[in-house]
């Protein structure tokens, strides 16, 4: 796998106009409004049919989307990251193929690292450019390189979702897979607008093996002031500041 730093992360300017973020651990703890903490988010804006087949964590993504208004934007690109997609789903099945058992092609179809982005198309008819990506724990770093390009080819801003989720106990690396599921959303964009956040960083001097990856979690408590955040590939220290 190319381990190679994302050359254009390495000292960007960009504006944060929005985000959301679904973080069910964080029940019971003063929040921001734009914080979902529901165990089971309603996604009442996915028809049944489609809603019954996500998880928890598609059932979020789909929500957040929704509630920023995504599919109003038209060409407005979203990018999915995730570690572990969907958690137990692709993991559960690997181990049916073990046993020799036969695989349901519907369950299947929602293993695959795109399939919360597919429903989440099909449900609020978003035909936008969308991707799923994954890159060994260093996924937010990943959708800012990828963002950049999009805003470097001329789109206005670019919606980014990361996601995290567990996996079943014999799957899990110490100290580094999560408890809870969670998600983030957040609208990036080259140009500033009021109330948006200006997002900078700057070259730090740390080993990747000591630098926390980055989940949906750590991005909120930075976001509200209770952590710094350093990205891995490559070493940079970044800081949020408000220019209105």
């Amino acid at each position: 796998m190319d381990r190679s730093p994302h050359a254009d992360t390495a000292h960007p300017t960009l504006y944060l106009h929005r985000w959301r973020a679904w973080l069910p651990e964080r029940a019971g703890e003063e929040m921001p409004a734009w914080v979902m903490t529901d165990e089971k988010p309603a996604a009442n804006s996915v028809p049944a049919l489609l809603r019954r087949r996500l998880t928890p964590l598609g059932r979020a993504v789909c929500t957040l989307l929704g509630d920023m208004g995504a599919h109003e934007r038209a060409g407005t690109p979203v990018l999915h990251a995730s570690r572990h997609g969907d958690g137990h789903r692709p993991l559960d099945m690997l181990d049916t193929l073990f046993e020799g058992e036969p695989l349901s092609p519907a369950r299947f179809g929602l293993s695959v690292h795109n399939a919360v982005l597919g429903v989440y198309s099909i449900a609020f008819d978003n035909h936008a450019s969308m991707a799923a990506l994954a890159a060994a724990g260093e996924e937010f770093e990943a959708l800012l390189s990828e963002a950049r390009g999009y805003l470097c080819d001329g789109c206005d801003s670019v919606m980014l979702v990361l996601t995290d989720s567990p996996v079943p106990a014999r799957y899990r690396i110490p100290d580094q897979a999560p408890q809870r599921p969670s998600a983030m959303l957040m609208e990036l964009s080259r140009a500033n607008a009021p109330d948006a956040l200006c997002l900078e960083a700057n070259p730090v001097d740390m080993p990747e093996t000591s630098t926390p990856i980055v989940t949906p979690p750590r991005l909120t408590d930075w976001l509200m002031g209770r952590c710094e955040l350093i990205t891995r590939a490559p070493p940079l220290c970044w800081q949020v500041t408000s220019e209105s």
